[in-house]
């Protein structure tokens, strides 16, 4: 029986092997190649530039840890804004929370919320939520414009092509300035086992442009060494504790608990941030 089989190239001697039952959409748009195909082991999938960016078995792990620590960490978050992820999944965990009042999905791309809204149904249908306004622009452009955001989530892809700006310091100082006095920015910052240098850069940038920067880890399987970081900006200190009236549902991997631990680091990350 002949099988087909994904492979991404995630670091020079590391190679991610999915087997695929079928391709439903392949396209080369104005800013990269777009894939999405059906995994037998993750089910659906979405690949950008050759790289994963969400399958269905796993991404509720990055969506509720991208979302739910910054909206919890601040203390009332309202306005609220999203670098990327035109597939959707992030606006709809940040819908979970009933203090906002307005989330702005920024995607450079048209194509990956158009494919997404048909081939990811279940990720992408919060776009048209009444709370939710997509814009079709750069990012980097979008922020410099606007003033007194809660909440900024960078939900990238890797550090490369369109997206290589957004992990710059100047990037994160736009973000401070566009945050209101109690603002906080939370961005993914790639795994500490195969590209730690992404993390340094990350850390160091932020650190130019927040008081207090943190980093926080999750377990998504289909990314990078499967450990995957998120660096957390903010203009305050973090509480030591979540309310528990602030606890939102329903979640599947996100829980007061998980949030506390997540920024537990092994040394060896304490290490990369010395």
């Amino acid at each position: 029986m002949l099988e087909v089989w994904f492979t991404e190239q995630q670091a020079a001697s590391v190679r991610l092997g999915l087997r695929v039952d079928a391709i439903l959409a392949k396209e080369k748009t104005p800013y990269q190649e777009l894939v999405v195909a059906d995994t037998a082991a993750y089910g659906r999938m979405l690949v950008l530039d050759g790289a994963v960016q969400t399958t269905m078995t796993d991404e509720f792990v990055y969506h509720e840890m991208l979302t739910h620590v910054p909206l919890t960490i601040h203390p009332n978050p309202r306005q609220v804004a999203i670098i990327g992820g035109g597939d959707g999944g992030a606006v709809r965990e940040v819908l979970k929370h009933a203090s906002v009042d307005a989330v702005h999905l920024i995607e450079i791309d048209q194509r990956v919320v158009e494919i997404a809204r048909h081939y990811f149904p279940a990720l992408s249908e919060s776009l048209s939520h009444r709370k939710a306004h997509v814009h079709f622009t750069d990012g980097i452009q979008w922020i410099r414009q606007v003033r007194n955001l809660d909440v900024v989530m960078v939900d990238s892809t890797d550090p490369v092509g369109p997206a290589v700006g957004l992990f710059q310091p100047e990037f994160y100082r736009s973000v401070a300035e566009a945050l209101g006095p109690e603002g906080v920015m939370v961005a993914q910052s790639e795994s500490p086992f195969l590209q730690p240098n992404v993390i340094q850069t990350v850390v160091r940038g932020m650190r130019t442009a927040f008081p207090v920067v943190r980093l926080y880890l999750a377990a998504v399987p289909t990314y990078p060494s499967g450990l995957w970081s998120f660096t957390l900006g903010a203009k305050h200190s973090l509480p030591g504790s979540i309310d528990a009236k602030r606890a939102v549902t329903p979640t599947r991997y996100w829980t007061p608990a998980v949030h506390a631990a997540a920024f537990v680091l092994p040394r060896f990350v304490e290490d990369l941030l010395a």
